[in-house]
């Protein structure tokens, strides 16, 4: 196990403690990151390797850099679902540069980006990125009557999230919109009570997720994707970050991948074997953040039944 960096902070080597003080009554700890669907997979990956590996697993929330921090210490073992590109710094130092954790290739492909409900585009024509920056067109987003129009960007600590203040200075709707950071389960309760109502809503989205199931919601219209078009520095680079920061045009298609720590090959070979087997079929993505979310379905339970249900997912997995 590698010693816990000197530089690290505190923040981090106190959740690191804490989940090596896990480690030391489990055998593996897995991750579970702030989403529905996140944590669904790490119950069912944990139901997985108890039934057949005869191994202790416990669970450890943690926000992305935590648990690459405590894979990289060997207090964690296993992330279920890094985003890519949203996480390429934590993936470039993590698994390019440290090789202390290990990428399986076997992604969900995924979509990102800001959204409306279809109402709110027919009934209002809000269907471009650049109608943002149109006061008339977005003055019914302005929920709290304070004069300026809001929109939920993101939650704090998401990595989209700082990119998608980056895109709204890129595009200029921060001059005429207020950027909105908290939990998405608090975002998309408001979407829920938007869309029941017959209310304009706008936000991030991204799928994978449950509220694609649930609502009609459709993309904002933006110009194709231009890699000449994004410098991302991150604020834990450079505290000039914004400023030197410009994403202009849609998302880059994104995809979603296990890691895990690669001491785990070491240890338990046949467990790292079925890490590098998983795959995880999307529509169970967003069936796992519908249940989990909407129908208040607890998650072990879901776990459970899907594991149950999904004998030859799970054996593709174990014998792949």
């Amino acid at each position: 196990m590698k010693l816990h960096k000197t530089k690290a902070l505190m923040t981090s080597a106190i959740v690191a403690l804490g989940a090596a003080t896990s480690a030391q009554a489990a055998d593996l700890v897995l991750g579970v990151p702030n989403w529905p669907a996140a944590n669904a997979t790490s119950n069912i990956l944990k139901l997985v390797i108890e039934e057949n590996f005869g191994l202790e697993v416990e669970l450890q929330n943690g926000t992305n850099p935590i648990i690459f921090e405590a894979m990289d210490a060997g207090s964690m073992h296993v992330h279920p679902e890094v985003w890519l590109p949203n996480q390429a710094n934590l993936h470039e130092k993590f698994v390019n540069v440290e090789k202390s954790v290990v990428m399986n290739e076997n992604p969900v492909q995924a979509v990102q980006g800001m959204c409306v409900t279809k109402y709110t585009a027919d009934t209002y024509g809000i269907t471009s990125i650049n109608d943002l920056t149109d006061p008339d067109k977005i003055a019914v987003l302005d929920k709290d009557g304070n004069g300026t129009p809001e929109v939920w960007i993101g939650a704090p600590g998401w990595a989209s999230t700082v990119i998608e203040k980056i895109r709204a200075k890129s595009y200029g709707y921060d001059q005429t919109m207020e950027l909105k950071e908290y939990d998405g389960t608090v975002a998309w309760g408001e979407l829920g009570a938007a869309a029941n109502a017959n209310e304009p809503w706008i936000g991030f989205c991204y799928e994978p997720h449950f509220i694609f199931v649930a609502y009609d919601l459709v993309y904002l219209e933006e110009p194709p994707h231009d890699p000449a078009t994004w410098t991302i520095v991150q604020p834990t680079d450079d505290p000039a970050w914004l400023e030197k920061s410009q994403a202009s045009t849609a998302w880059k298609g994104a995809t979603l991948h296990l890691h895990y720590a690669a001491e785990v090959r070491e240890k338990f070979p046949e467990v790292a074997a079925m890490f590098d087997n998983y795959f995880m079929p999307p529509e169970v993505l967003s069936t796992a953040g519908y249940d989990l979310s909407v129908k208040d379905i607890p998650v072990e339970e879901f776990a459970r039944d899907w594991v149950a249900n999904n004998e030859d997912v799970v054996l593709q997995w174990l014998t792949n």
